[in-house]
């Protein structure tokens, strides 16, 4: 599940946003323990990837043709909630940036791509194409058979999620492993470091003097909060998300080096 399962009646940034500017008023010193920015190795990265796509479809390699339908995507103007399509390896929404993964796949000239580019410009719109059949068989079957459509979504789910995140943590002043694994699920789960959520503690980020690791227990402490009172029941089944980091965080797994349990799958 992904961004739009989120409360969308709050304030929400883009996942591109630049850092929202913060004063500390933390009493802590900023950690002097933090690694270097090299941290955030290849191995590092393909780790912090496999968690959440376990958290997503339950497994580390993801699901590329995994299509389930929720009824998650609240309208802006009403309100209403109504089912929506999640695609994909660590899932992206019909109402949110399925339609850029589309769009890439079809310039890549998948096999599928005949098939699904008369849909590209009625993804994001309503009525949803969740009970068009032909669309959601195209995407399993694109997923399944075909490489080019493999290959899409590992860049796409890179470029709208993991190095957004990954902009955000840097400029921000965080540098360890699980600091980047808690804001990259937060982009792909909610698209951004929820603004909301942020003004509900007064640790300052790193860049602005603020500790890290009390900046990450906090955020995910108001997170679980929130994901396990939201009136979504879909959204409060989601707090194994923030459980797993809770349990990083007690058993010092900061450089993510132990192995991690995810949704009941272990990451090595």
């Amino acid at each position: 599940m992904l961004e739009t399962i989120e409360d969308h009646s709050a304030e929400v940034s883009s996942p591109t946003e630049n850092a929202i500017p913060e004063t500390s008023t933390a009493t802590s010193e900023p950690d002097s323990s933090v690694l270097p920015q090299t941290s955030i190795t290849p191995a590092i990265k393909n780790k912090i990837q496999q968690v959440v796509n376990a958290f997503e479809t339950g497994s580390a390699q993801g699901n590329y043709s995994g299509l389930v339908k929720y009824d998650d995507y609240t309208d802006p103007v009403t309100k209403t909630r109504s089912v929506q399509v999640t695609y994909g390896r660590s899932q992206t929404t019909e109402f949110g940036n399925l339609k850029a993964l589309i769009q890439a796949y079809v310039g890549a000239n998948g096999l599928y791509a005949a098939q699904l580019k008369p849909y590209v410009n009625r993804i994001g719109t309503k009525p949803s194409l969740a009970n068009d059949a032909t669309f959601c068989q195209a995407l399993i079957d694109a997923g399944k058979k075909d490489p080019i459509m493999r290959t899409c979504q590992d860049t796409f789910f890179d470029k709208v999620y993991y190095q957004p995140a990954g902009n955000w943590f840097v400029t921000n002043g965080f540098t360890m492993p699980l600091s980047m694994l808690v804001i990259y699920d937060s982009y792909v789960h909610s698209g951004c470091i929820l603004p909301f959520l942020r003004r509900k503690f007064v640790t300052a980020v790193p860049a602005a003097g603020g500790n890290e690791k009390e900046w990450i227990n906090n955020y995910v402490e108001v997170r679980q909060s929130w994901l396990a009172s939201h009136s979504n029941p879909v959204l409060r089944k989601t707090i194994y998300r923030t459980h797993c980091f809770q349990e990083q965080m007690m058993r010092s797994n900061w450089d993510l080096s132990k192995p991690i349990s995810a949704n009941g799958i272990t990451i090595a």
